[in-house]
């Protein structure tokens, strides 16, 4: 069983698997075929997780050369020889990432023996109206990409024509996590443009999360007032955006730049995270303390791999889709961190119940600082870098944020979904595009058609919480503004 399709046999097995006839298949594909009959269902997976199949023909390989079928020469030579394992097709399955992902967990969980004989029924939290609106808006989205990439392709394809290559272009790849930030369920997961060519969930992939992990710095700097700790930072707190060089504990001066290479002087703390300013996030985290920021981002289930130097404040460690969307429930439920589950129960044959689910929600957060940070979310959509999310025509009130590392990102959320979208390339070339340009009109298209639907369409604005104050405000001298004032914010 591969995918969602039987093979019988070997034959149908050398041509799923390497795409030969079995006369042609060396030792080593031989002893994967052989190996892998101990557990189809483990090894089905092994484009996606190659140590299987190293595993797999190591392990018989071992058996020919004690049972003198093959000589020690033999062996190392077939070890050498890489398992060059064709693609699986989709047979039109649906949500195949997520569907994988069950699949690891029943595979992580109960035997071969037991997922063969019997009869499990697995309910999980996928909405399939939800996962078809999301495959719809990655499939649009990414052809505007290609358009946008269109004379970079062509420009690689003449330099691998030169060099008389005969590798293929890297075709860009995306991935999208929609969840219910209350309660943490999985609602849509695309994991790759075309499940038939990689079979790796994106979703589930570390990369660098940019300016997505900004929110994080300025929940930090908004929670020393919680914490009576100095200095204290609000929304209206100045910061210089100018070319800086940071000195840290005998490193090399760290020299962020700003995006297009744009200062902006003096600026609010809620205008330099609306307009995403490098300079001005590190100036912020450099005011608190970089460990500051590890220590609230760490108490918002981020990652133990951030480390408290000046480019934690852009992002610099690396996190997958699925984390940033955990870690965004925080902002979108007033400081109430949901963990991510695709899985309510699995019950066998009997009616047992074997495994049960439950919501996983914990307070990560001051629901005060969860509202500050909405607060500047907001403004990203409505006239910041995230701005062509209503450019698209995306009303309703909601929170996002661009990011641009060597790929681009954009996470938003409304009350009741939470969505992530990022592009990229898997060899790590720069996309060479913002978030807001490649990612934000995917997540725009995906949460028009998804808040259309019964119950995402009830859609409430992010309440602020006793403890907050709202004040009016001259934005030249950011003092309290008077009737004489000519503008005001």
């Amino acid at each position: 069983n591969r995918g969602s399709f039987g093979i019988r046999g070997f034959a149908e097995a050398s041509v799923a698997y390497f795409g030969k006839d079995m006369r042609e298949l060396t030792l080593a594909e031989c002893a994967y075929l052989a190996g892998i009959i101990r557990a189809p269902n483990y090894y089905s997976s092994a484009d996606r997780h190659p140590d299987r199949g190293v595993q797999a023909r190591d392990r018989v390989l071992m058996q020919m050369l004690e049972n003198k079928y093959i000589s020690a020469r033999d062996l190392d030579e077939a070890k050498k020889t890489p398992l060059k394992i064709i693609h699986a097709a989709t047979s039109g399955r649906e949500a195949p990432y997520f569907v994988d992902m069950v699949k690891d967990h029943l595979l992580d969980k109960y035997s071969e023996n037991e997922l063969l004989s019997e009869n499990f029924r697995v309910y999980t939290t996928l909405d399939p109206a939800l996962e078809r609106d999301a495959v719809a808006a990655v499939e649009a989205g990414m052809k505007n990409v290609d358009t946008l990439l269109a004379k970079r392709y062509d420009k690689w394809k003449r330099e691998l024509a030169k060099k008389g290559s005969n590798e293929a272009v890297p075709e860009v790849q995306v991935a999208l996590v929609a969840l219910d930030p209350r309660n943490g369920e999985i609602k849509a997961l695309v994991g790759g443009r075309d499940y038939g060519q990689s079979q790796l969930n994106h979703a589930l992939a570390h990369r660098q999360p940019g300016s997505v992990f900004k929110p994080f710095v300025y929940a930090a700097a908004f929670d020393n007032a919680v914490d009576g700790i100095q200095p204290i930072i609000t929304p209206a707190t100045t910061v210089d955006d100018e070319p800086t060089s940071f000195e840290f504990e005998g490193q090399p001066p760290y020299t962020p730049n700003n995006y297009g290479e744009r200062f902006m002087g003096r600026v609010t703390v809620r205008d330099a995270l609306t307009n995403s300013l490098n300079v001005a996030t590190v100036k912020v985290a450099e005011l608190i303390g970089y460990g500051r920021v590890v220590e609230i981002a760490r108490q918002m289930g981020l990652g133990t791999n951030i480390k408290p130097t000046p480019a934690v404040a852009l992002g610099a460690y690396e996190m997958t889709p699925v984390d940033v969307a955990a870690g965004y429930t925080a902002f979108a439920t007033m400081g109430m961190r949901s963990e991510p589950q695709f899985i309510r129960s699995v019950v066998n044959s009997d009616g047992e119940v074997l495994e049960k689910f439950t919501p996983q929600t914990h307070p990560v957060l001051d629901p005060r600082v969860a509202f500050l940070v909405d607060s500047l979310l907001k403004d990203v959509l409505n006239r910041g870098t995230g701005a062509a999310v209503r450019a698209r025509g995306f009303t309703l009130p909601a929170a996002g944020k661009t990011g641009t590392s060597r790929d681009g990102w954009f996470a938003g959320f409304t009350s009741n979904l939470l969505c992530v979208i990022w592009v990229g390339f898997d060899d790590n070339r720069d996309l060479g595009f913002t978030g807001g340009v490649a990612d934000a009109p995917i997540w725009a298209d995906f949460m028009t058609k998804a808040t259309s639907i019964s119950p995402y369409r009830d859609v409430k604005d992010f309440t602020m919480p006793d403890g907050v104050q709202s004040v009016v405000i001259d934005p030249e001298s950011l003092q309290l503004a008077t009737p004489n004032c000519p503008t005001t914010r």
